[in-house]
């Protein structure tokens, strides 16, 4: 078997609120609605996030995501309103946690 893409995926109840939430954190909005209750963001090539409307497993879900400047990242955050500790020794490196409007998690890691 030949893995070429990997999605991370977070399960929510209002796809309207998480799609403001994670078009905040990302910088833009989807890049794809496939199918009605999903959006996807595509980050690389080969990996991505879907955010699906399944109100039943929402919050459940954890996503983590390595950027190259975990501070823009927090800084982003906090311009957009969304709550968190800061910056946090984790990993071997450094993290952020997130939380989305649902409480899934969202780790950030990097420099």
């Amino acid at each position: 078997m030949t893995v070429t893409t990997v999605l991370a995926q977070a399960t929510v109840t209002d796809l309207d609120r998480a799609e403001r939430w994670y078009t905040a954190l990302f910088g833009r909005g989807p890049d794809s609605r496939p199918m009605d209750g999903l959006l996807e963001w595509h980050l690389t090539d080969s990996a991505g996030v879907q955010v699906w409307r399944e109100p039943g497993r929402s919050g459940r879900s954890t996503v983590v995501l390595a950027v190259s400047d975990l501070d823009a990242v927090a800084a982003a955050a906090s311009a957009a309103g969304t709550a968190h500790d800061g910056p946090e020794p984790g990993g071997g490196g450094r993290l952020l946690r997130l939380a989305d409007p649902d409480g899934n998690r969202v780790v950030v890691t990097g420099g």
